[in-house]
Formats: structure tokens, C-alpha cells, sequence
């Protein structure tokens, strides 16, 4: 049993995070390329600069979508799994004395 089914995962969203991860360097590195211009302008600002800008924001709208969607970052459905392990260590450490 992999670690996904065992916290309730439906299936892996390895290759969609990775995709969505790819989206903001593509974004801004590669549409630079067809925005390089200046006009027209968008909020007062160059068309280029509102591209950047643009990105910026959607940058970190992309990578909040993928830190939801990780499977590595849903609680447990074992409260036993929870466990820190710096309270770990310091249990073991206890019952070894």
C-alpha cells in the first residue's frame, strides 16, 4: 500500500503539480519573448512591466494551488502519523533509560 491510499488520496498528482510548478518560469521567461513591448498600457504601467507583474501575482496563486493539492501536506487520517518527531526522539529517548 503506498503512502497516498494509505492517507485517503484518490491518486497521485505528481505530473499536474509538476506542471503547475513549470507554469510561472514558463510564464515569465518565455512569454517575455511576446510581451516585449510597450504599449499597450495596462493599470499606467508598460505592457511588459504588467507582465511581470502579472506573473508575480500568479506565481504565488500557482504555488499555494500546489501546496494544496501536494498529498504530502494533508493531515493524516492516523492521529498516531502527526506525531513530531522531536517528541518521538524524546519518547525513545525515555524508554531507553
Amino acid at each position: 500500500m503506498s503512502p497516498d491510499t494509505a492517507r485517503g488520496s484518490a491518486r497521485p498528482a505528481g505530473p499536474l503539480l509538476a506542471l503547475l510548478a513549470a507554469l510561472p518560469f514558463l510564464g515569465i521567461l518565455g512569454g517575455i519573448f511576446f510581451a516585449n513591448r510597450m504599449t499597450p498600457y495596462v493599470l499606467g504601467m508598460p505592457f511588459i512591466l504588467f507582465w511581470i507583474v502579472l506573473w508575480v501575482v500568479l506565481s504565488s496563486a500557482i504555488m499555494a494551488l500546489v501546496y494544496r493539492l501536494d498529498p504530502a501536506n494533508r493531515q493524516p487520517a492516523d492521529p498516531a502519523d502527526s506525531a513530531d518527531p522531536a517528541s518521538s526522539a524524546v519518547d525513545l529517548a525515555e524508554g531507553a533509560s
